[in-house]
């Protein structure tokens, strides 16, 4: 009997620490990243359908022309490769900020390809869905893994799962400024002196298993370039650091920052100092283990 209808989370993640590289002759950039995934979730429904093609419904959010929905081209690739036997509706509902550097867009992706791919009774060997997870965007493959803490580098389609954290609670900090990821690619190397090169890091499990170890080594490239271009991120991060967290970074290219507490009473403590001056925030929590996978209703 065929799956008619499946529905999964797509959740947010967070980068502790993020290094750029030197940007490649073919215009993109290596990274270095240690992934992390939160409780804060898009919802995505799939539906199959008579006839051919991908469409979109999107609840709660603005994600620009279908046609360039990180979603509908996951959904439209596992069509394509089991024979375009049936179309596809999907129902997005967002909770993610968009350009906010949380990866819903390709959290989305990667929650579109298992889903598509379960209604097409698993056609699509895992090994096949990275390589098209690759192909979308560099944090799509992280998403797809279902690995709740991973380290990614290259073009983010070398992962190394990792034994999870404790979970913890956190609190997210949305300013009202929306950084576009290639322009903030663009002033990195604006930024760095030319035939700069990243210094060497020498990383091991015992450096990675507990969070004042990650507040210890925790970093982003794209903070000193966004901070200079954008004081209202520079003032919330401020803030946010004045909370008193075991860690506190920007996550992806911003303008969303993180904070990771000893306590929900931390967390909500610092939630009341910062009120609404730099922005929304959310209490969320990392997750410790994998994320819900797609379920047929």
């Amino acid at each position: 009997m065929n799956v008619t209808a499946v529905e999964l989370p797509a959740h947010a993640k967070l980068n502790l620490f993020l290094r750029v590289m030197a940007r490649e002759a073919d215009g993109y950039h290596g990274v270095e990243t240690l992934f992390c995934l939160v409780d804060l979730a898009d919802e995505l429904r799939a539906e199959r359908r008579d006839g051919r093609g991908v469409t979109i419904e999107v609840r709660g959010g603005e994600v620009g022309p279908p046609a360039e929905n990180l979603a509908v081209r996951a959904a439209a690739a596992v069509l394509a490769a089991t024979g375009d036997r049936f179309a596809v509706h999907l129902t997005l509902t967002k909770r993610i900020p968009v350009r906010a550097g949380l990866g819903g867009g390709s959290s989305d992706a990667a929650a579109a390809l298992l889903a598509v791919n379960r209604l097409a009774g698993n056609a699509v060997p895992r090994h096949e869905l990275l390589q098209f997870a690759a192909k979308l965007g560099s944090d799509v493959p992280f998403f797809i893994a279902g690995a709740p803490l991973a380290l990614a580098w290259a073009h983010g389609d070398r992962l190394l799962r990792l034994p999870p954290l404790p979970p913890a609670p956190a609190l997210l900090l949305v300013p009202r400024i929306s950084i576009s990821t290639a322009e903030a690619y663009a002033w990195v190397d604006e930024d760095r002196p030319s035939g700069g090169r990243r210094g060497a890091v020498a990383l091991d499990l015992d450096a990675l298993a507990t969070w004042g170890d990650i507040g210890r080594m925790a970093g982003n490239d794209f903070e000193s370039t966004v901070f200079g271009r954008h004081p209202p991120v520079r003032a919330a991060f401020e803030a946010l650091v004045g909370t008193g967290p075991l860690v506190c970074r920007m996550t992806g290219s911003g303008s969303a920052l993180f904070a990771v507490y000893r306590s929900a009473r931390d967390r909500e403590d610092a939630g009341m100092m910062l009120g609404r001056k730099h922005g929304t925030h959310t209490p969320v929590e990392t997750l410790a283990s994998p994320p819900r996978g797609p379920e047929a209703i």
